[in-house]
């Protein structure tokens, strides 16, 4: 069980919530409870807890001062087995953290209770730490990535839109309307960062152009998609974001590109990525375009529904006009 459990969960959080409901069943406690230092050991970074009710995980770093002297006690290495309180620490190459159960009554923890949260521990610690060490190098690429943007954008790029806390708000609003998943609206976070990484491979004289693009440039921006893809493709972790970067310049009668997918081919990612990136582009300045005004843009979003856009997608990207709050997000878009 404990095996399964470790290598079906890619979350170290995830992980020692499901761990400690795990361990109330197993060894028969009333609570379980995980700590997790950070990599210098200094602070708690993680607590998760489990009362057979209620599975609770908590994230803000927490001085090893303020616990009690027990719980400092397993986190500096040492085992703890008292009539009902049973502790091991988590340690991999240093200690990393701490799990114990307690029982409010009844019979008094064993050896044998401690052989088995032995077992326990001994197949969480190195996924627990694998997993913070995967998160970590999540964080570096995703941070070279923004880095890339950046660059971009400090090159005039128009390419390399910002992508701002705003932007983003905008793109989840949208998607929770739409009821899209906590995981798909972290996908979405992704996709805002990526959607135009690849641009790095396109000729700086092609990005930074003031006129209308000619046939053949205008192609190598169409590669630009399959680019971006690329460019992340070899990260585990993004996999599922590929799609919505792929495809967001689809249209939904098919006659977008790269694949010339249409309705429902078209990841919904992909389809609320195309009506925030209209609408943006719609109401920034652009080299040889006028730029529109809200009312304007909204229009043409209303006019190119069911052709380039999904009409649901711009049906609730209308409704969340109304809200006054929505409004003033996307007018702070615009540039100054």
């Amino acid at each position: 069980m404990v095996y399964r459990l470790v290598n079906s969960t890619y979350n170290a959080q995830e992980l020692c919530l499901r761990l400690t409901r795990l361990l109330c069943q197993f060894i028969k406690a009333d609570t379980a409870i995980i700590y997790v230092l950070d990599p210098v050991g200094k602070r708690v970074v993680l607590k998760a807890s489990f009362d057979n009710k209620i599975n609770i995980a908590l994230t803000r770093r927490k001085d090893l001062d303020k616990i009690s002297v027990t719980e400092k006690r397993l986190l500096d290495g040492y085992s703890v087995l008292e009539k009902h309180l049973l502790g091991l620490p988590l340690v991999a190459d240093e200690n990393i953290g701490a799990i114990f159960v307690k029982r409010k009554k009844g019979a008094a923890f064993s050896e044998y209770d401690k052989e088995m949260l032995a077992v326990v521990t001994e197949q969480s610690v190195t996924a627990i730490k694998n997993l913070q060490l995967y998160e970590e190098q999540q964080k570096v690429i995703l941070g070279s990535i923004e880095f890339i943007g950046k660059l971009l954008e400090h090159h005039g790029s128009i390419l390399a839109k910002k992508h701002t806390p705003v932007y983003f708000y905008v793109v989840k609003s949208l998607g929770q309307k739409l009821g899209v998943s906590q995981e798909g609206i972290k996908n979405l976070y992704y996709a805002s960062i990526l959607r135009d990484a690849g641009a790095i491979d396109v000729p700086f004289q092609i990005l930074s152009k003031r006129s209308r693009l000619t046939p053949e440039e205008f192609k190598v921006i169409r590669q630009q998609p399959a680019k971006n893809a690329e460019l992340i493709r070899p990260v585990e972790f993004l996999k599922p974001v590929l799609p919505i970067i792929l495809y967001h310049h689809e249209h939904y009668d098919g006659s977008g590109y790269p694949s010339g997918l249409k309705k429902e081919q078209i990841p919904l990612g992909a389809r609320i990525m195309a009506v925030v990136d209209a609408f943006d582009a719609m109401t920034h300045e652009r080299p040889y375009k006028k730029t529109l005004t809200f009312e304007e843009a909204t229009h043409e979003l209303y006019a190119h529904s069911g052709t380039q856009f999904d009409p649901k997608i711009v049906e609730a990207f209308i409704e969340l006009t109304k809200q006054k709050k929505f409004r003033n997000y996307l007018r702070s878009t615009k540039q100054k």
